[in-house]
């Protein structure tokens, strides 16, 4: 028995390289529990997906419902299942999970648990907004219904299809994205 307490709880080196080849016996037999339990997470994790649960994504049509899953499609290895507003991305692990996200909110989605560049806070009267997903007059109109909660708005160009449009008034780029993320859309502003 060895005088180091901590050499009895926790497998050595070589007891860990057997359990990850498969071998459930521990060389020292003194913790055959713990190296069977380890064995088990070792296996499970090796097979365990990456998931992301998305929340509030804007979604009102058929395009819409393509156009996220064709954004996170783009990621290999990644997937999504969306129901109405809530989109599950899936990956082999956390990175391609984060690329798929990335992907998402790069088409013109949003939704919270994303992660999206941050803005400048900055007191303007006009701003143009690329990238934000506008495939049918049901986007837009949620668009517009973002922007009037904006303090200081008064008006904007988007419509139907348009890659970009300009956003006119006295307001805060910082207020106008968060109007935009919480009606589930992301657009680059400028």
């Amino acid at each position: 028995m060895s005088k180091n307490p901590s050499a009895q709880l926790f497998p050595s080196k070589t007891t860990f390289l057997f359990i990850r080849m498969g071998v459930t016996k521990s060389l020292r037999m003194k913790t055959p529990l713990l190296t069977v339990s380890l064995s088990l997470v070792l296996a499970f994790s090796a097979c365990a997906d990456s998931s992301l649960i998305l929340n509030g994504v804007h979604n009102c049509c058929k395009k819409c419902d393509t156009g996220i899953s064709e954004a996170v499609a783009k990621v290999a290895g990644a997937t999504a299942q969306v129901e109405k507003n809530k989109v599950t991305i899936t990956a082999k692990d956390d990175a391609t999970t984060k690329q798929a996200m990335a992907s998402l909110v790069a088409a013109g989605y949003y939704g919270e648990g994303a992660t999206a560049p941050e803005v400048a806070d900055a007191k303007v009267k006009s701003a143009t907004v690329t990238g934000l997903h506008l495939c049918c007059g049901k986007c837009v109109t949620a668009t517009e219904t973002a922007l009037k909660t904006v303090a200081g708005f008064s008006s904007h160009t988007a419509t139907k299809g348009a890659a970009s449009f300009t956003v006119e008034g006295d307001f805060s780029t910082k207020e106008l994205t968060t109007a935009l993320h919480n009606a589930g859309l992301h657009g680059t502003i400028k």
